[in-house]
């Protein structure tokens, strides 16, 4: 299949590279266009600007914000203009639900397809294809790139037929998350205080009642206290952190909890800590407490 990708950070790049491999006939475009050159060296083409990934039947994007995919999809140069009639955008992206809804929506007025298929999982779990892949869209579009979504992922589930609903789900997944890492930087922060070896209490908790490799790899980060190279970056869970906010706000959904992750988040970016990995606030309550700097 004809595919354009775009955006090739830590996830797209492990993504990209699956899809090449599967046979698949890719042209690349990213911003910085150097991070294309390991894609070009396993036989993808090269795209001088956006609308040059626009000619296949479909074209993913994996892009860090609301405000990058609106500088894609829309403008003189973007995916709306420059996309076949029938053509798929499958977006991989943690969008807020309101930029899922304006991009279904201009795209259904080309007479495109907007698919969001949202991704759980590090960069290391999307260059061995063990990501889990949420979608939704119009049956017929979803059905038609699925094949491509598991060449990513380890499972492939369908949602419904409204893409923004993928995107509120992943923004609920990524509030669950956000919240574990802050509990366990609390929890290991009290053991530690006590006189506990933090390290041996992560894993008789982990291998117990929380037997879970999200707790495993997540408190492992914090105890060691690795927040570099960032896996996901603090800024973006900051991000996603607000567009869960916006969604609780337009449904009338109050969510206490989020906004005290999102005072961690905003206390960490003030220290500096925009690029460390977003378990990073997990090291707060050890500086609170005296036990870390």
């Amino acid at each position: 299949m004809r595919i354009g990708f775009i955006g090739l950070g830590l996830m797209g790049a492990g993504m990209a590279t699956r899809l090449i491999r599967a046979g698949h006939e890719l042209t690349v475009f990213n911003r910085t266009p150097q991070k294309a050159d390991p894609l070009i060296a396993l036989g993808a083409k090269r795209a001088q600007r956006v609308g040059d990934a626009c000619k296949g039947d479909v074209v993913f994007t994996m892009l860090a914000d609301d405000h990058a995919l609106e500088g894609v999809a829309f403008g003189n140069d973007g995916l709306v203009q420059h996309m076949p009639a029938g053509a798929i955008h499958v977006s991989c992206s943690t969008l807020s639900v309101e930029m899922a809804q304006k991009v279904a929506a201009a795209h259904a007025k080309a007479r495109q397809v907007f698919v969001s298929a949202v991704v759980f999982g590090r960069p290391e779990a999307a260059a061995a294809g063990k990501l889990f892949v949420l979608a939704a869209g119009e049956t017929g579009a979803v059905e038609r790139v699925k094949p491509l979504l598991a060449e990513m992922g380890q499972s492939v589930t369908v949602l419904s037929e409204r893409p923004a609903d993928a995107n509120l789900l992943k923004l609920g997944g990524n509030f669950l998350i956000a919240s574990m890492i802050e509990a366990l930087g609390e929890a290991l922060a009290l053991v530690e205080k006590g006189g506990l070896d933090p390290r041996q209490c992560l894993d008789f908790l982990t291998s117990t009642v929380f037997d879970v490799p999200i707790y495993k790899n997540y408190g492992s980060l914090i105890v060691q206290r690795k927040f570099t190279p960032a896996g996901f970056a603090a800024s973006l869970g900051q991000k996603d952190v607000r567009f869960v906010l916006a969604a609780a706000e337009a449904l009338g959904v109050p969510m206490p909890l989020g906004d005290l992750v999102r005072d961690r988040f905003s206390r960490l970016m003030a220290e500096g800590g925009a690029d460390l990995d977003w378990t990073a606030i997990g090291k707060l309550s050890a500086v609170d407490a005296g036990t870390a700097r």
